[in-house]
């Protein structure tokens, strides 16, 4: 499904599979010029080359969200000009007990899932508020309703969902009078490489049943969803969709 989204100039982070790549298509379906942002060069190429033989306009960056964006930011700049739909949807999901002591995984997470955030969020601020003065911008930030429930093995990764949503609400009440919409998703179960990074047999299995319980919801979906919110009227701001499958519960 395609929204109106012409004029646009969008940066998705996470983009080289899953929910970010589908965002990607959407928005560029949509009219969207899109910046593709993740660490995987080739597959970054592969969707800028699909989403060009569509008609549409992409540019693919790589880079890493929890590093330095001053390179990244210049390139979609001199490509692009100024942006005005940001999407961090990066993210890393590891999953195991609180006493398997892994701040490996802790690290790479809040590094990852929240830092990272922040960094592309500063990095666009300006741009963003620039096009809020005149027209649209939108930032959407997609967490987890992992941030509201409680699973064992998960500790860390829903803190950082938690914080990620709770950060969309207060990032709302500094940039929306400024003209800037902030938009927090909370996505179910989704088909995506998140529990692919699992190293636990244990936690993997339970997951892996679970799934099979609960079909999970395509990654167009959400990419769907992401294109509704961001192409409403300037005074509209849809600012925390859940989107669960529907025997979820």
């Amino acid at each position: 499904m395609s929204y109106d989204l012409n004029n646009r100039t969008a940066v998705v982070t996470g983009a080289a599979s899953g929910i970010g790549a589908e965002i990607a298509l959407v928005l560029a379906r949509s009219g969207a010029k899109v910046a593709l942002l993740a660490r995987r060069a080739d597959r970054l190429t592969e969707l800028a080359d699909k989403i060009t033989a569509e008609g549409g306009r992409a540019l693919a960056v790589a880079a890493d969200v929890t590093g330095d964006l001053t390179e990244a930011v210049e390139t979609v700049h001199t490509a692009f000009g100024r942006v005005d739909l940001v999407v961090n949807n990066a993210g890393v999901m590891l999953a195991n007990p609180i006493d398997a002591g892994r701040d490996d995984e802790w690290d790479r997470m809040i590094d990852t899932n929240l830092k990272g955030l922040l960094n592309v969020t500063k990095a666009f601020t300006a741009d963003l508020v620039e096009a809020g003065a005149t027209g649209t911008a939108d930032l959407v930030n997609i967490s987890s309703i992992a941030a509201h429930l409680t699973f064992p093995n998960y500790a860390v990764y829903t803190a950082t969902k938690a914080a990620v949503t709770h950060l969309s609400a207060n990032l709302r009440t500094e940039l929306g009078p400024k003209g800037v919409r902030v938009t927090n998703i909370e996505p179910g179960l989704v088909h995506s490489e998140l529990p692919d990074h699992i190293d636990n047999p244990e936690v993997s299995a339970h997951l892996a049943q679970w799934r099979e319980d609960v079909p999970p919801l395509n990654p167009a979906d959400i990419g769907d969803v992401v294109g509704f919110a961001t192409s409403r009227p300037k005074q509209v701001n849809l600012r925390q969709l859940i989107v669960l499958p529907t025997v979820q519960v």
